[in-house]
C-alpha cells in the first residue's frame, strides 16, 4: 500500500493537474458551438490532419533506414554522432525553423545556388516547408526510439542467425520486421501527437487559407480577429484530437518482445549504404544548425533592445516549470510504484489529451472578466509548460521508481522509514541521473515555448522566441538568427547543467 503521505502529494498534484487542465477546457464550453463550424475551421482541420499524417510518416519512414544504419555502425565518434542527429528532438522549434529558412528559404544557401546555375527556385512556405521542418524535429525521436527496439533483441538471436547463414532479407524478415511492426505505430502515434500542437512551425511556415491548421487558427481568431466563439470552436476540437491520439498512442503502445539475453555486444557488418545514409542525416541536420551559427555569430554580442530582460523571461519559465514539472512527476510516479491505483496513470496523462494553446484560450476566456489576461501570462506560460511536460517526466521517472521501490522497500519498512527520510535517503540519490536528465529536458523544451505568450500578445513581455519572430517579421534577420543562436545556446546549457549536476550527484 501507498504510505499516507506519498499519497496524499500523490492526490494534490493529481487535483491540481486537473484543475488547471478540465477547469481551463470548462470555460471553453459556453462559448463553443459545433454548429457555428465554418468552412475555414474544416479546411484547418483537414491541413491539420494532413500535416500530422505525412510528418509522422515521413519521420517513421525515413528513420527505419537511419536507425538501422546507427545500430550497425561502429566507428570512432559514433556515440557523438548520435547526439547531434538526437539534438533537434531538445532544439526549440522556432530555431529548427530558423535554421531550415537559411537553408531552404528564398536567400536560403540551396536557393542562391539555384539561382546561381540558373535553375528555379523553391518555396518552403506551405505544406512541404511545415512537414520538412516536423522531419527535422521529430525524426530524431523516432530514430531512438527504433535504435532502442532494435538494441533490445538479444545478441544470441543475432548469432543465431548469422550461424544459420542468414542474409539480409532474411534478417529482416525474423529479426527486424518483427520490430518495427511492434514500434513504428507507437512511434507514428507519438509524433502525429505532437505534430498536431505544433505552433510556431505553422505559424512561420504555414498561414494562408490552404495551409493554417487549427492552433494557428486559434491564434487568428483570438489575437486578430477577437472572435472568441471561433477560438472557443477550434480549441474543442483541438483538444478532441488530441484526446483520440492519446488512446490511440496507448492502444497501439507495445512492449519488446524478444525476451532477454546475456546482454553482450552484437557487432554486425555495416554496409555501404549505411554510410551514406549516415553522411545524408548528418548534413541534414548539422547544416541547418551551421546555418544559424554562421548568421548569428557575427551579431552575437550586438543585440538588440530588451535582448536580456527577454532571455531572464525565457530562462525563469524554463527553469521553475521544469522543477514544478519533475517534483509533479516524482510525487505521482512514487505513489504509482508504492501501489496507488490507475487514477495516478490518467492524472499524469491527462495533458495529453489537450494543447497548450487550447488551455491558453480557456484560461484567457476565465481571467478576462477579472484581470487583464497578458498580466497573468509568464505565470500561465509556467504552468501550462510543466502540465505539457509532465506526461513525459512521469515516463521517464515511473520504472526508476519501481525499481527503487522493489529494491529497498522491505529495508525501509524495517526501519519505520517514510516521508522526508524516505524521498531524501532512498529514492533521491538513486533517481538523480533520470531527474537530472528530465530537468533538462523540461527545460529545454519550455525555452522554445511560444504559445501562451504569443496567444495573450504581452507586447511589453516577450521572451527569446517572441523577440526573434518580431525580428523575423520586421526582416531583420541577421539580428533574428542572433537571438535564434542565444536561444539555442541557453537552452543546451540547461540541459547539459540539469543533466552534468544529476550525474555528478549519483555519483557522489
Amino acid at each position: 500500500m501507498a504510505s499516507r503521505t506519498g499519497k496524499i502529494g500523490a492526490i494534490a498534484v493529481a487535483c491540481g493537474v486537473g484543475l488547471l487542465i478540465i477547469g481551463s477546457l470548462g470555460f471553453l464550453l459556453p462559448h463553443a458551438n459545433v454548429a457555428n463550424l465554418t468552412a475555414a475551421d474544416l479546411a484547418a482541420l483537414r491541413f491539420t490532419l494532413l500535416q500530422a499524417a505525412l510528418s509522422a510518416a515521413a519521420s517513421c519512414i525515413l528513420a527505419i533506414p537511419l536507425a538501422r544504419a546507427l545500430f550497425r555502425a561502429r566507428f570512432w565518434g559514433s556515440g557523438a554522432l548520435v547526439r547531434l542527429i538526437s539534438a533537434p528532438f531538445i532544439l526549440p522549434s522556432l530555431a529548427a525553423v530558423v535554421g531550415l529558412l537559411a537553408i531552404f528559404g528564398r536567400g536560403g544557401v540551396l536557393n542562391d545556388a539555384l539561382t546561381a546555375v540558373g535553375a528555379p527556385q523553391i518555396s518552403i512556405f506551405g505544406l512541404g516547408g511545415v512537414v520538412l521542418a516536423h522531419v527535422f524535429l521529430n525524426l530524431p525521436l523516432a530514430t531512438r526510439m527504433l535504435m532502442n527496439g532494435w538494441a533490445d533483441i538479444p545478441t544470441e538471436r543475432f548469432r543465431l542467425a548469422q550461424s544459420l547463414s542468414f542474409g539480409r532479407w532474411a534478417m529482416f524478415v525474423h529479426l527486424e520486421w518483427p520490430l518495427l511492426r511492434a514500434l513504428l505505430p507507437s512511434a507514428f502515434a507519438v509524433i502525429f501527437l505532437v505534430c498536431l500542437t505544433s505552433f510556431s512551425v505553422a505559424l512561420i511556415l504555414g498561414g494562408g487559407p490552404r495551409a493554417t491548421t487549427i492552433e494557428l487558427g486559434i491564434y487568428q481568431s483570438l489575437r486578430f480577429e477577437f472572435d472568441l466563439g471561433r477560438a472557443a470552436n477550434l480549441a474543442m476540437m483541438q483538444t478532441a484530437l488530441c484526446f483520440m491520439a492519446t488512446l490511440v498512442m496507448a492502444a497501439v503502445w507495445q512492449p519488446s518482445g524478444f525476451g532477454t539475453g546475456l546482454d553482450r555486444k552484437v557487432l554486425l557488418r555495416a554496409a555501404w549504404l549505411d554510410g551514406c545514409i549516415i553522411v545524408l542525416a548528418t548534413l541534414f541536420f548539422a547544416l541547418p544548425l551551421a546555418a544559424i551559427a554562421a548568421r548569428g555569430m557575427a551579431g552575437l554580442v550586438d543585440l538588440p533592445n530588451g535582448f536580456w530582460m527577454a532571455a531572464g523571461r525565457s530562462i525563469f519559465i524554463a527553469v521553475t516549470s521544469a522543477f514544478l514539472a519533475v517534483w509533479a512527476a516524482l510525487m505521482l510516479a512514487m505513489a504509482r510504484a508504492r501501489g496507488a491505483g490507475v487514477w495516478v496513470d490518467l492524472a499524469a496523462m491527462l495533458p495529453l489529451g489537450t494543447s497548450s494553446l487550447a488551455l491558453g484560450v480557456g484560461a484567457f476566456l476565465a481571467l478576462r472578466p477579472v484581470m487583464p489576461p497578458q498580466n497573468a501570462a509568464l505565470t500561465l506560460a509556467v504552468f501550462f509548460n510543466a502540465a505539457m511536460a509532465l506526461p513525459f517526466v512521469y515516463r521517464l521517472l515511473l520504472p526508476n521508481c519501481r525499481a527503487v521501490e522493489t529494491g529497498y522497500s522491505r529495508l525501509m519498512a524495517s526501519l519505520g522509514m517514510s516521508g522526508w527520510a524516505m524521498l531524501n535517503i532512498v529514492f533521491l540519490p538513486r533517481l538523480a541521473p533520470i531527474l537530472g536528465f528530465s530537468l533538462g529536458l523540461s527545460a529545454a523544451m519550455a525555452m522554445g515555448d511560444f504559445g501562451v505568450i504569443a496567444l495573450f500578445g504581452a507586447a511589453d513581455q516577450p521572451t527569446l522566441p517572441i523577440l526573434a519572430a518580431r525580428l523575423m517579421g520586421a526582416y531583420q534577420m541577421q539580428a533574428a538568427a542572433s537571438v535564434t543562436l542565444w536561444l539555442i545556446l541557453f537552452a543546451f546549457a540547461l540541459f547539459w547543467l540539469f543533466d552534468h549536476l544529476g550525474g555528478r550527484d549519483a555519483g557522489a
